[in-house]
């Protein structure tokens, strides 16, 4: 009943009551031919959008249209745009309309709008990275790590103020988190993205998963009547080199859009780490340094086919393969109270460590009829498997070197499996009243987790049955949404969403025989306004209510030694943690925009780096602990000094206040925090482009942590050769290795702990790249006036 009731609500559009309709057609040439791709558009007399289609071959178009009068449009790439006003009562033929060509004659050259690199619309920000010379030979991690108010740190990727956010390509959600997500993201070249959505307040045809919103990358597509081929070679130079080549390939011709990409990466980095803890009995310092091997090979392919003028399908396929291998020296130097030293352990291993992943989807658009609605399907199939081989020895010494005793000798295999298969349906529904647009989508995950450990401290492996463990874990997840848009004039535009998510979760642990389900239905509301006071000032308030689930691994309540003294533990019994944004912004003249916001969190989760003064073990735990409240001021300021310098600068001043909701023997602590940007091009001729870019993070407080300061200066260099043809580029990245997590604190149970890490942030990167292909543009890339499906279908 459920299902059939749900198949009505979506397809209850096509069973309207038609209302009559007029044929306005005609024929659009130039003085001698007829042109083809020409974009119509029909307006009502306020200026909204009503209807729109392409020229055919023949220059001719067609459009249905009810009674009434319009404006027209038709534009043309490198001729003057036409406008009338049309009054329809009858079918009306408009004959042939002459379009103007440019001064400028296109010929064989390639005429290029400059987009500003940042771009505020309704309910996101637009970042438009072409033009950053860093991104040149990098991934979508490192792309992602440059947009505005964006910091990934430590594996977490933030929307400064508003916390962690989730990922999406092309509008669909990558079913990753944490680590194997920004190994995901290192796969794909940043320059196969034409640009980066912030969208901190998502609307509800969005999941409403992740409190800090959503980065959704939208990857290029192709030139129309075109195909080109983009070969990028790099090479890293840090304490290891790491050599990187990628290919990709675009393919655009009439109802055909194909695009293929390869990447493969291999190398070493570095990474360190440093922890303090300091115990009643005295200080454990810990040193770790780490040998990382950098191996993926990485490929997308995807196909779009239009069956008509109304009607898409398309395929796409993604596969990441990655083999981080590490090899770590451990030292653990143990002092008294008087800070004399008592032992040192000497830790070390080998890991061999890979990953797979799959992505399927299959998608289907239709525009139902000349009112703009259309309907589209979406089928996604994700697949993730891991292993973890893990053998070490660690070894006892006393201070002056001498051989102890074996602390430790074992061997970790760890293995799991993540499935998802989602299906969606979206509807976007016209009226004269308001823009509608409703949906539905169902996801089913599965996750399958071993750990195994043998002690190989007698020579001979020997399984622990305490320290081995299976868990299986399964969420269930449904969706339906409606979003209402609505026009009120030229100044006031409105916008209103729901959302409302069932779901579904069981884990149970096989070894300690616990099962826990959880079952929730929340409603997620969104509220946008936006007021255009004049040419140069527009303002906008938003809120929006946003849930942020617990990974996979969290839940496993299984204990894993780190070490003798250190062990990590998940929480069957998490619970999502809930948040409630809010936002108002100013936009003056696009170039300078703050916004002020709020974002207040409850039933917060995290991880509680705790320990046992008695036993001097540290524990690593997750807990719902906290409520929170996160505020702050942003302003960005887009400013082109002279026809050479281009800067793009952003300055935030963020706080919070954190309220212990669970006895974790801490207190909390916070305090403002002052994050600056600044990044300038600077163009030295047409050919040759220079980058200089800094940033600033001030030490802050926030809640059980503190944080010490962080700062960034990069020098990029590029030159065009060949006609443009191929590129050279030069970047020094963190030249004086400060952007790197330090003095992370913390103090529970009475004892204090001090940690850093860094991960090869300061290298040196060569790139060459090469393009090649049919660069001819004799028509322009077709609009179906909606952009945003088609971002969805791959057009």
């Amino acid at each position: 009943m459920k299902k059939t009731n749900l198949l009505i609500f979506l397809l209850l559009p096509l069973f309207c009551l038609a209302q009559t309709t007029f044929k306005l057609k005609g024929k659009i040439s130039n003085e001698t031919i007829a042109l083809e791709w020409a974009d119509v558009s029909i307006f009502n007399l306020e200026g909204k959008i009503i209807d729109g289609t392409t020229s055919k071959q023949d220059g001719t178009f067609e459009i249905n249209i009810k009674k009434g009068s319009y404006k027209m449009g038709i534009s043309l790439l490198g001729f003057t745009d036409y406008e009338k006003e049309t009054t329809i009562e009858k079918d009306t033929d408009l004959g042939t309309i002459i379009l103007k060509e440019n001064a400028t004659n296109l010929g064989e050259v390639v005429i290029k709008t400059k987009k500003p690199i940042i771009e505020q619309k309704t309910d996101r920000l637009v970042y438009n990275l072409e033009n950053n010379i860093t991104n040149v030979g990098g991934d979508a991690l490192s792309a992602i790590n440059t947009a505005p108010g964006v910091v990934v740190q430590n594996n977490v990727i933030n929307i400064l103020g508003k916390g962690v956010s989730r990922v999406m390509i092309d509008g669909r959600m990558i079913e990753l988190t944490g680590e194997e997500l920004n190994n995901f993201l290192k796969s794909i070249s940043a320059s196969d993205i034409k640009n980066i959505e912030i969208i901190s307040n998502p609307p509800a045809k969005y999941e409403a998963e992740g409190t800090g919103g959503l980065i959704n990358l939208i990857m290029k597509k192709g030139t129309r009547d075109s195909w080109k081929n983009t070969t990028t070679a790099s090479y890293d130079q840090n304490k290891y080199g790491i050599y990187t080549l990628r290919d990709n390939f675009f393919y655009n011709k009439k109802k055909v859009r194909f695009s293929a990409s390869v990447n493969g990466k291999t190398g070493y980095k570095n990474a360190t780490d440093n922890l303090d803890m300091y115990f009643p009995d005295g200080l454990s310092n810990m040193k770790s340094t780490t040998r990382v091997k950098e191996e993926n090979l990485s490929g997308k392919l995807a196909l779009d086919y239009d069956i008509s003028e109304r009607t898409t399908v398309g395929f796409q396929f993604l596969k990441d393969r990655n083999n981080p291998d590490f090899k770590s020296d451990i030292r653990i130097d143990k002092y008294n109270t008087q800070n004399q030293p008592d032992y040192f352990t000497l830790n070390n291993s080998s890991t061999d460590k890979g990953s797979n992943n799959q992505t399927y989807n299959a998608h289907f658009i239709t525009k139902l009829d000349s009112l703009k609605r259309k309907l589209s399907f979406d089928v996604d199939y994700f697949n993730y498997d891991s292993k973890f081989d893990r053998n070490f020895i660690a070894n006892n010494y006393s201070p002056d070197g001498s051989f102890v005793d074996v602390n430790q000798s074992g061997r970790n295999i760890s293995n799991q499996g993540i499935n998802n298969l989602s299906f969606k349906a979206d509807m976007e529904h016209p009226l004269q009243a308001l823009n509608l647009s409703y949906g539905a989508k169902m996801s089913f995950t599965n996750s399958q987790s071993d750990v195994q450990y043998y002690n190989t401290i007698t020579g001979t492996p020997e399984l622990d049955p305490a320290q081995s463990n299976r868990f299986k874990y399964t969420e269930n997840n449904q969706a339906v949404y409606i979003n209402g848009d609505k026009k009120i004039n030229d100044k006031w535009n409105f916008q209103m969403g729901l959302r409302l998510e069932n779901t579904k979760t069981n884990g149970f642990s096989e070894t300690l025989n616990q099962e826990t389900e959880n079952n929730y239905l929340k409603l997620f509301p969104t509220v946008y306004a936006s007021y255009k006071k004049n040419e140069n000032n527009s303002f906008s308030l938003n809120y929006g209510k946003r849930i942020n689930r617990p990974r996979f691994d969290l839940l496993n309540p299984f204990r894993i030694y780190i070490s003798s003294n250190s062990y990590s533990e998940g929480n069957p019994f998490l619970k999502p943690s809930f948040s409630d944004n809010f936002e108002f912004a100013h936009s003056y003249k696009e170039i300078l925009r703050t916004s002020v916001f709020m974002n207040v969190v409850t039933n917060g989760y995290g991880v509680i780096f705790t320990s046992n003064p008695e036993t001097n073990t540290q524990i690593v735990s997750r807990e719902n602990y906290f409520n929170g409240l996160n505020y702050g001021v942003g302003e960005s300021y887009s400013a082109t000094f002279a026809d050479w310098w281009q800067s793009e600068n952003s300055l935030y001043f963020l706080g919070s206040k954190t309220k212990f909701v669970k006895d974790i023997n801490a207190t909390p602590s916070n305090s403002l925090q002052i994050d600056f940007s600044t990044n300038n091009t600077f163009s030295l001729g047409k050919t040759t482009k220079l980058q200089i870019d800094f940033a600033y993070s001030t030490p802050f407080e926030s809640g059980l942590y503190k944080v010490g300061y962080t700062s960034g200066f990069d020098i990029g260099f590029k030159q065009d050769l060949m006609n443009k043809t191929m590129q050279i580029a030069l970047l020094a990245n963190d030249i004086f290795n400060t952007s790197y997590l330090k003095d992370f604190t913390s103090v529970v149970n009475g004892v204090k702990q001090v940690y850093s890490q860094t991960e090869s942030n300061r290298f040196v990167r060569l790139s060459v790249v090469y393009n090649f292909g049919n660069k001819k543009i004799n028509v322009k890339e077709r609009a179906f006036g909606n952009q945003e499906e088609k971002k969805r279908t791959g057009n």
